[in-house]
């Protein structure tokens, strides 16, 4: 099974995972049958979007640093423009 990485608009020729604040960010589950979890990114540690991230996770409400692994996927939302790239949540 291939996936195609995600691309950042700003850079077309660079791939990888990246997101902005306000993305979802989705985990595959661990075990056979578990749905995974997902969760809002609210912070970003580096200024092209790259991991890690502080997510909010919607099943707990906790807030994590998530450095994701290759079952994750970031479900990318419009943006109004605000600043993405901050240090902390």
């Amino acid at each position: 099974m291939s996936r195609t990485a995600a691309r950042h608009p700003a850079d077309e020729d660079r791939a990888g995972l990246w997101a902005r604040v306000g993305d979802r960010l989705i985990v595959g589950g661990s075990t056979v049958g578990d749905g995974g979890r997902d969760g809002e990114i609210i912070a970003l540690h580096h200024a092209d979007g790259t991991p890690p991230f502080d997510v909010r996770w919607s099943d707990t409400g906790r807030i994590t640093l998530v450095f994701p692994g290759p079952d994750a996927r970031v479900q990318h939302f419009p943006h109004s423009g605000r600043n993405a790239a901050t240090s902390q949540p």
